[in-house]
């Protein structure tokens, strides 16, 4: 397994948010600053107006949002209450729909909507109003809004070499841009959008597959940190109590496979916000059934309490309910047989696309891609049928919220099938 060294990661959310608490109080400041600013005359997107009359309308989804705002305390660690209505929340959320992430050393921001709902989404409404049907179908909406900007050129202004640019000196050292391809003399490096240049190619030469010609060798199927690794995994399990169990039926969309994979094994790590984000093949062989599952944007599991609006600590449970991809593939060692790779999204990183070619019948090499989060990148978890393992390349488990933690290379070793 090939590691990189994180010291220099942020640790909160693998970067989708800063570190410190206060780095964030500054953002939603100069955010709520911003719109107030520019006053009420400034028209809404029509799926704003769409939310408005929604709230308006339906008195549980009324009673929900409001809650959630007024549930938030105002003693620390909460300090400042971001939100103080929920007409200020859809307005702040309005300003994100035409606004692209930018960079910054520390204090940056690459999930704003959940910078916005931030502790919202751990109160007793938050949770609650974030599993309800009506919300779940709002945000998408919201959420296909803001990709729809981000796929297009306006997005592109965040791509110049300011401080706060993308193409600036520190931000190419931070991401590592001689491994990705892009034209250095063209304008935006040549990329058409803020997406496309999120889910950017790695050079013919950057992550080669680890022992090509070995389908013992299972290489890691995107560029994360490991989170979990699970044995014995359970048909049906309670996924939402503390330590978030897996439960099969669940993870799987109860999929026609699950009874293969009872008793196996599930890895699962996530992405930061720095790192590639395209998915790939971990072993060799034939795909099955390749599809998208609707899930939950904002959810987070209730059972960790006051950190349940880290996202990276209801990862597990976020498998379960989450947007996300499954796609099966059946493996060309027979010992490995059928495995499962699912790309989950976390909170407003929730658009999986699979590739074209991605479909029943097709065989994939290890490591060719598989397919990419549009927008970032989020959690991935691998599943086994048992006695498939041997071992894991792993020496050891980390916490993720650890700054020391590795990063695992995409298409690196990460574990052997048994013989």
């Amino acid at each position: 397994m090939t590691l990189i060294s994180s010291s220099d990661r942020v640790r909160r959310w693998g970067g989708w948010l800063p570190e410190q608490q206060d780095d964030l109080e500054e953002w939603i400041s100069g955010h709520r600053e911003r719109v107030e600013a520019r006053g009420e005359d400034v028209p809404l997107h029509p799926v704003i107006v769409e939310f408005q009359e929604l709230i308006a309308s339906d008195p549980v989804v009324r009673l929900y949002m409001t809650e959630m705002i007024e549930q938030v305390p105002t003693s620390k660690p909460y300090r400042k209450r971001h939100l103080t209505s929920v007409d200020q929340m859809l307005r702040l959320i309005n300003e994100v729909l035409t606004t692209a992430p930018e960079f910054s050393e520390g204090g940056m921001v690459t999930t704003p909507l959940t910078a916005i709902l931030d502790w919202t989404m751990g109160t007793e409404a938050g949770f609650a109003a974030h599993r309800d049907p009506r919300i779940i179908a709002m945000f998408r909406k919201v959420l296909d809004a803001w990709c729809e900007f981000l796929s297009s050129e306006d997005s592109l202004y965040v791509l110049n070499t300011s401080s706060s640019g993308w193409m600036s000196e520190k931000a190419r050292q931070v991401v590592g841009m001689d491994d990705y391809q892009h034209d250095a003399l063209a304008e935006h490096w040549g990329f058409t959008s803020w997406n496309d240049f999120f889910a950017r190619r790695l050079t013919s030469t950057a992550r080669p597959v680890a022992a090509p010609d070995d389908d013992k060798v299972i290489v890691s199927a995107c560029e994360s940190t490991p989170y979990k690794i699970s044995s014995g995994v359970q048909r049906q399990s309670r996924f939402w109590v503390k330590g978030q169990p897996y439960s099969l039926e669940d993870l799987l969309a109860r999929d026609e496979s699950v009874d293969q994979f009872v008793g196996g094994t599930v890895y699962q790590a996530f992405l930061s916000a720095l790192n590639y984000h395209r998915w790939h093949a971990p072993v060799a062989g034939t795909i099955v059934r390749a599809y998208l599952k609707d899930g939950t944007y904002f959810s987070e599991a209730e059972s960790e309490g006051a950190d349940a609006v880290e996202a990276s600590l209801s990862q597990a449970y976020l498998a379960h309910v989450s947007a996300r991809a499954i796609i099966l593939i059946q493996a060309d060692d027979p010992v490995i047989g059928l495995m499962a790779v699912i790309p989950v999204g976390m909170v407003e990183v929730s658009s999986c696309v699979i590739d074209a070619e991605i479909v029943p019948g097709h065989h994939v090499d290890k490591g060719d891609e598989l397919g990419y989060f549009q927008f970032g990148g989020s959690t991935e978890c691998l599943v086994f049928r048992p006695d498939v393992i041997d071992q894991f390349a792993l020496a050891a488990l980390p916490q993720p919220q650890d700054p020391q933690a590795p990063l695992v290379r995409v298409r690196s070793k990460l574990a052997t099938a048994r013989s």
